[in-house]
């Protein structure tokens, strides 16, 4: 039986949103105009230039767009606003409903902008419909702005305080496509700015929600569609802006800091622009959070009978699916559903339009479990809703507390839940670095899930540091470089010697253990030279290497690292190694090409960084080696609570080191 860890305070603090009371009674959507297909597209959005064109025909081909729907006309003209697509979705859901708008008492909105810069857009969309007054809420982002609609109006409703509530989910992107928005620049724009242009395109999806008591019709007859939880979850505060609008193509300065909008037109602030080089990132978080979710049961894959994803191009599908089935927790790819390519990109319309296509043209049996996922690429969130089917006499909560998860169990498995093949998907949950599932020792199923959530907290607060931050905003010059490989070289030096204490501290049992960790220090034991020459390389003055010094959380780190080794058998290191190899695999790679952008060195004062970058994946596979000789040589039962106990002190302790890299200079 593996062993179960409980919860850190973190992980509560981020759980899903659940729902007892919040039922899904209908769903629809307002496209405007005929579709138009990738012929007609240059009538809307036309080629700036011939490397727009060049552009425009390599997205078209990669995204598997066939058709889409704007709200202007040929000539740009709006057709229809933004408030009357979003008012054009709400009036056929409440037809559909057999309810009117006085049965409504919340009205959310969730959009990356309406018509107007103020008021909110739901007070626009409730103008627009001539709504009696309601509750509204107005939530502003991208693409998991509609699901935070959703979470808003379900809220309202497990709260007992509406009976029924309407979110809207709306997008009107072709007003900043059309050729006369680029005039003002000479019909010139980078790579950035032209991306989206045929990537994106109009249209609004409405959700009714109901409570346990439902009035008028439902969209499956004789079923409810439960909503049983949604979990969101935003890492803006790790990385830098990847899709925005209002800012320099520098992100440096804002559309309202230009003495007047048409220069700021002039200069590309008003552009919407996508760094899609940061893309990768996205749908790793969001396979992280899956995850997570999975392994506090909160999701079975077992279970699941659809899959909605949201995706902005048929090219990032495949990237998805492998990195679900890298984590063995693949869903099989006749149950997905996504109408990309006939109802186009709608943004945070997207996944509601979606739902509702889905629900008004498949047959979903009881039981069924819908989950819905959306990766936002404005800054990076990612967001999952799960609905269920069930019977229309299903009784309900009738008030009962809501049903949470065993946290403190999350990874006991019932002899039931080994007969369905739970327990052998949750063996693969060492995404965080990546491990291979397929070439993966068998039994570290606890294990690794608990080192991949630690994994994942320690990475983002990493991202977060003084030192990355100033990375990400290019404001990292040569002298903060030298600083930092100053402080790294003797923490570096001195992997070797607390490995090899380590293993002169291990007793007979271990010795195949020992073996194992001597090869390994042996290979790392000229590395500190290297980042040694890439500091000189950059313009470090010492020239002897012993005058260096480690930054206090470098000191901190060095002393628990060699004071754990000098213990009896200190299996727990192992736990250390796995953060420090997968800082150089997972984290090393995403910083260089920063560095090279921002600093004026020449490749070869990076060598230490790219090395590492290509290494530590085999150094990893080794590791999971290592573990596999610790557990079976572990006749005591308690290495894998040391190895999980070492790792997110290490983390700790390296994260420190980090934080002091630009507060305390050589």
């Amino acid at each position: 039986m593996p062993a179960a860890y409980p919860p850190s305070l973190f992980d509560r603090l981020t759980m899903p949103i659940q729902f007892d009371h919040v039922f899904l009674q209908q769903a629809s959507w307002f496209l405007p105009g005929e579709p138009v297909n990738n012929e007609r597209v240059d009538d809307f959005i036309a080629p700036l230039n011939r490397l727009s064109g060049r552009i425009k025909r390599r997205i078209l081909a990669e995204n598997g767009i066939k058709q889409r729907y704007y709200a202007i006309d040929a000539n740009g003209n709006t057709t229809h606003t933004n408030a009357m697509l979003a008012s054009g979705a709400i009036s056929d859901c409440l037809h559909q409903a057999q309810l009117t708008l006085s049965d409504i008492s919340l009205l959310a909105s969730g959009s990356s902008g309406g018509d107007a810069l103020m008021p909110g857009f739901a007070n626009m969309i409730q103008g627009q419909l001539a709504a009696p007054p309601m509750e509204t809420v107005s939530i502003h982002g991208i693409c998991a702005a509609g699901v935070a609609a959703v979470q808003a109006v379900a809220q309202g409703i497990e709260s007992g305080n509406h009976a029924h509530g309407i979110a809207v989910a709306s997008e009107m992107p072709s007003r900043l496509f059309k050729r006369s928005r680029f005039a003002a620049r000479g019909y010139d724009a980078d790579f950035d700015a032209h991306f989206l242009r045929w990537m994106l395109s109009d249209g609004a999806g409405a959700v009714l929600l109901s409570g346990s008591q439902q009035h008028g019709k439902s969209i499956l007859p004789g079923l409810r569609v439960r909503l049983k939880w949604i979990h969101q979850r935003s890492f803006s505060g790790d990385y830098p802006v990847c899709m925005q609008l209002g800012l320099s193509a520098d992100r440096q300065r804002g559309h309202l800091d230009y003495p007047s909008w048409a220069q700021a037109e002039a200069d590309g602030a008003l552009a919407l622009r996508q760094d899609i080089r940061l893309l990768p990132h996205l749908f790793d978080i969001g396979i992280h959070e899956y995850v997570k979710l999975v392994r506090d049961k909160w999701v079975d894959p077992a279970q699941i009978r659809h899959f909605l994803c949201h995706y902005s191009s048929e090219k990032f599908m495949p990237v998805v699916q492998e990195l679900l089935e890298q984590a063995g927790l693949g869903i099989d790819r006749e149950l997905w559903f996504n109408n990309l390519a006939w109802r186009g990109n709608t943004g945070a319309a997207s996944i509601l339009i979606m739902l509702a296509e889905f629900l008004q043209t498949k047959t979903p049996a009881v039981g069924d479990q819908i989950l819905c996922y959306v990766p936002e690429s404005g800054r990076f969130m990612t967001a999952y809703m799960l609905l269920e089917i069930e019977s229309a006499d299903t009784p309900s909560a009738n008030g009962q507390p809501a049903k949470t998860p065993d946290l403190g169990s999350h990874n006991r498995h019932s002899a039931g839940e080994q007969q369905h093949g739970l327990t052998d998907v949750l063996d693969a949950e060492a995404i965080a670095p990546p491990h291979d599932p397929a070439q993966a020792p068998q039994g570290l199923s606890a294990l690794l899930g608990e080192l991949a959530t630690i994994w994942h907290d320690y990475r983002s607060r990493v991202w977060r540091t003084p030192l990355i931050a100033a990375l990400r905003e290019r404001r990292f010059d040569t002298q903060d470089y030298i600083n930092w490989t100053a402080n790294w070289i003797p923490q570096v030096r001195e992997g070797t010697r607390w490995m090899r204490k380590a293993t002169g501290s291990l007793s007979a049992q271990y010795a195949p253990l020992a073996d194992l960790i001597n090869l390994h220090a042996g290979e790392e034991q000229n590395d500190f030279k290297i980042l040694f020459e890439d500091y000189r390389k950059a313009g470090g003055t010492v020239t002897n290497i012993d005058a260096l010094r480690r930054n206090p959380g470098g000191e901190a780190l060095n002393a628990y690292l060699h004071g754990l080794a000098a213990t009896a058998d200190p299996i727990g290191l192992l736990g250390a190694i796995y953060i420090i190899e997968g800082t150089g695999q997972r984290i090393v790679p995403a910083l260089l090409p920063l560095l090279r952008a921002c600093l004026p060195l020449p490749a070869d004062a990076f060598r230490f960084l790219e090395y590492h970058g290509h290494n530590d994946e085999h150094h990893l596979q080794r590791w999971l080696v290592a573990c596999t000789l610790a557990l079976d040589c572990d006749n005591r039962g308690r290495a894998e609570r040391q190895i999980v106990d070492t790792a997110r002190r290490t983390a700790a302790l390296y994260l420190m080191q980090f934080h002091h890299v630009k507060e305390y200079e050589s």
